[in-house]
């Protein structure tokens, strides 16, 4: 069993957690897509009314394949329930996501949700977080954030298309992907980046409210 068929086990027991007339986020990404799947099916053989905001265009476009109603995040005042998955988890249960470069609309969809449901594979988890931190930063501070991200340790480059042009997030700004090796606080190291003038947002994420750790036996864990 892979990691996406040990994801596709668990979804049914997440779903579980949607009551009628719930506003869903819906993250983005490979556990983000698969919820979605599953959740038309699941909303249709309930009868339950839900509306739905996505994080990115490839998350909405699968939500409208699949009947679910979208609505906009500047429509509504508060959201029940969001799922995403996460590119690394440590053992605190703090986060980097960001790796599709949606991190911006997921933090915010974060901030206003009642309860955050993170699902993941077991290769995801680490002791502490040591993959490149993904920072969205507006590009007329290319530069200049990149000298002051060094100055705090990283090393980053901006995230580039197969054809080499500049990857550009859904708000018009670039991602400066950042190596800082292993990261023994990430409030910290959050805070002194996003206060550098042009950093739109970092992906560095508190812990959410529910953690799905899914195993290749098709089992999973609850954290």
């Amino acid at each position: 069993m892979t990691a996406d068929n040990a994801i596709e086990a668990l979804s049914p027991q997440a779903l579980k957690m949607i009551k009628n007339n719930f506003v869903i986020g819906l993250g983005s990404g490979r556990a983000a897509t698969t919820i979605v799947k599953l959740l038309s099916h699941y909303i249709k053989k309930n009868k339950f009314s839900v509306k739905a905001v996505p994080t990115s265009l490839q998350i909405k476009m699968e939500a409208e394949k699949g009947g679910i109603p979208i609505i906009e995040a500047d429509q509504i005042n508060h959201i029940d329930l969001v799922f995403d998955g996460a590119d690394q988890i440590d053992a605190k249960g703090n986060m980097i996501k960001g790796g599709g470069g949606a991190l911006l609309r997921e933090k915010i969809l974060i901030s206003i949700a009642k309860k955050v449901v993170i699902i993941a594979d077991e290769s995801k988890f680490v002791k502490k977080l040591n993959r490149s931190v993904p920072v969205e930063v507006h590009p007329f501070a290319r530069n200049t954030a990149d000298i002051q991200i060094r100055k705090y340790g990283g090393k980053p480059h901006i995230r580039l298309l197969e054809r080499g042009y500049p990857f550009v997030t859904e708000n018009g700004n670039i991602i400066l992907d950042c190596d800082f090796g292993e990261i023994s606080n990430p409030k910290e190291l959050t805070t002194k980046i996003i206060g550098i003038p042009g950093v739109i947002e970092v992906g560095i994420f508190p812990r959410p409210d529910i953690i799905y750790k899914a195993k290749e036996n098709g089992k999973y864990e609850i954290l």
